[in-house]
């Protein structure tokens, strides 16, 4: 029996007796649920173990915002896999992920009725919604009817996420899920974790799920560089593209499954960058093994099986869940910047060479090569049939534009006339132009003050930067983060003095109309950190662009500015002189974005 004087969630996986299943959901099979292999694993030390945290010592640091230490408990306290604990803690992990008004008691009910007409269970199988793999639906240890619940909680999460194109990792979550907790606890849990927009928790399209896989090859060949050379020398002159194309699914369906749990602990806190270390950890573990002189595995034996010698590699796993955690998070230099860094980079690429399969080629602007490679051209054409300009009661400068069900909220601009607004809606990443604009700050109603600028401005994420000068050019810059990652420090403690991201792009509406998008996009340029100077500020300047010269630099009293060619954006200097002196500057955001 799982009793003792230290708690249930306590304990460590020796100390279990008899009734060692009680922690699982009643949906579960527990007849095949490993707990104590990984003490039998050979080499393990011995010894006292330590005491494991309890769940209210998670939830305090949880509750006080405390991020870095709850990251830290989770990546070392290996709770045993039939802990009751995780009953608790997965839910409270996936809720600081809620985006939005809190779900009330019932509303998932509701939805399965508003679905299925009933809250019974059907006796028939539940047709999935058309983002799920079916090749990867895997259940773990469900029993019949836990399958049941899994396809009932997907497809009500497809039909209050219609967003949702393809996700062959959203089913296997929510049955790992299923395993510690009700039905109803799963669905919030997964409608909190595909809802983050600054954290990734599970794709949601097949262009993310692709610059997952990668993201994860090109992160394993700075960090991993010996097991991936190992692995393209086996490889027969087959690319080894096709052996990180599974990379999730070395986690997801190779693991044993307390192995899993515990990479799961960690991965709804800290999100998919878990992933990627575990993968990499696998490769480094991999090559280790592999090239061991009592290893078992021989070149020839993964070259006759290439594509599955990694799953297989999973599936008998050498090393405890302490051991690949361990592995996983002392890769050295493997920041999440950098992988951010990557990723995003990845993505705009997949996106401006229309590089992803069975995808249709993207239309290019016939305008300039520097207008966007995107759906958002179509979506503007079909604007233009409605849009309409309606002249301000005290002001002519005030316009409507409204774009079907997309309404763009009334625009008061001194800066730029209807046609231009136009040509720069265009330009702005798809997803923005669903978003009503609205005036954060103007010179010309709030003053010119870099304090008042921030105070207003500094929490939206993105923002749009208009600048008018005495001499009537007009031209600004499309921000991607917030103002406020200025005061953010890096892993050693340090302020940054650049953020933002390779979505940053320059503009020029007047005399001359241009669009100048970050290097990143065209390839590797060889510029190194010169190429990512996107966005830097004090509380005596703002910075767009870096590398040889500041594409726009404003002083504190946003009066004065200059600009010059730069090396991330590549772009001329955005006025004739250099030097400018600011008649307007006006700053958007985007409401709900």
């Amino acid at each position: 029996m799982l009793v003792n004087a230290i708690g249930a969630d306590h304990l460590s996986g020796i100390e279990e007796e008899t009734d060692i299943y009680e922690a699982f959901a009643p949906h579960v099979d527990t007849t095949n649920i490993s707990i104590l292999d990984f003490v039998h694993v050979p080499g393990k030390t011995s010894g006292k173990r330590p005491s494991l945290k309890s769940f209210q010592d998670v939830q305090g640091l949880i509750q006080q915002g405390k991020k870095r230490e709850t990251k830290i408990v989770l990546r070392e306290n290996s709770w045993s896999t039939n802990s009751p604990i995780r009953s608790q803690l997965w839910p409270a992990l996936c809720a600081q992920h809620h985006v939005g008004k809190t779900m009330l008691d019932g509303f998932y009910w509701d939805m399965v009725n508003q679905v299925f007409g009933t809250t019974e269970l059907p006796d028939k199988p539940i047709m999935l919604p058309p983002f799920v793999d079916s090749t990867h639906c895997l259940p773990y240890h469900l029993t019949r009817k836990g399958r049941a619940v899994a396809d009932r909680v997907v497809s009500v999460l497809g039909y209050a996420c219609p967003d949702i194109t393809y996700s062959p990792t959203l089913y296997p979550i929510t049955s790992i899920l299923l395993h510690f907790m009700s039905e109803e606890e799963c669905y919030h849990c997964m409608a909190s974790l595909v809802a983050p927009k600054e954290k990734v928790f599970i794709t949601q399209t097949k262009l993310l799920y692709e610059v997952t896989w990668k993201t994860v090859m090109q992160v394993a060949k700075k960090h991993a560089k010996s097991s991936v050379n190992y692995l393209s020398s086996l490889c027969n002159g087959k690319k080894p593209e096709s052996i990180f194309m599974d990379w999730c699914w070395w986690i997801l369906g190779g693991l044993p499954f307390p192995h899993l749990v515990r990479v799961m602990d960690c991965f709804f806190h800290e999100g998919i960058k878990v992933f990627y270390r575990v993968s990499l950890a696998i490769l480094i573990l991999f090559h280790k093994h592999a090239t061991a002189s009592n290893s078992e595995l021989d070149a020839d034996t993964i070259k006759n099986d290439i594509d599955n010698a990694l799953p297989k590699f999973c599936k008998n796993i050498p090393v405890s869940p302490t051991k690949l955690l361990r592995t996983a998070f002392s890769i050295r230099a493997l920041s999440s910047t950098y992988i951010s860094r990557v990723f995003l980079k990845t993505e705009m690429l997949l996106k401006s060479k229309s590089l992803l399969s069975g995808t249709k080629q993207l239309v290019r602007s016939r305008s300039s090569d520097n207008l966007p490679t995107s759906q958002s051209q179509i979506n503007v054409q079909m604007m233009s049939h409605t849009l309409t300009i309606r002249e301000g009661a005290h002001s002519p400068d005030v316009r409507v534009l409204s774009m079907g069900v997309f309404p763009i909220q009334a625009i008061k601009t001194k800066v730029c006339d209807q046609d231009t607004l136009f040509t720069l809606w265009s330009w702005l990443p798809v997803r923005i132009t669903m978003y009503q604009p609205v005036l954060l700050y103007t010179t010309e109603e709030h003053g010119c003050s870099l304090t008042t600028f921030y105070v207003r401005v500094e929490q939206h994420e993105p923002t749009l930067l208009m600048i008018k000068t005495c001499n009537n050019e007009v031209f600004g810059a499309y921000c991607s983060s917030r103002w406020y990652e200025r005061n953010l420090k890096d892993d050693r403690g340090q302020r940054q003095a650049y953020f933002g991201t390779g979505e940053t792009f320059l503009f020029s509406l007047y005399p001359e109309r241009a669009k100048y998008p970050w290097v990143g996009i065209e390839g590797d340029t060889g510029l190194g950190h010169a190429s990512e100077l996107f966005m830097a500020a004090d509380s005596k300047m703002i910075t767009i662009g870096g590398g040889e010269g500041q594409a726009i630099w404003m002083d504190e009293n946003i009066r004065f500015g200059k600009t010059d060619r730069c090396q991330t954006f590549n772009n001329p200097p955005l006025c004739a002189s250099g030097d400018f002196e600011i008649r307007v500057l006006e700053v958007y955001g985007f409401v709900g974005a």
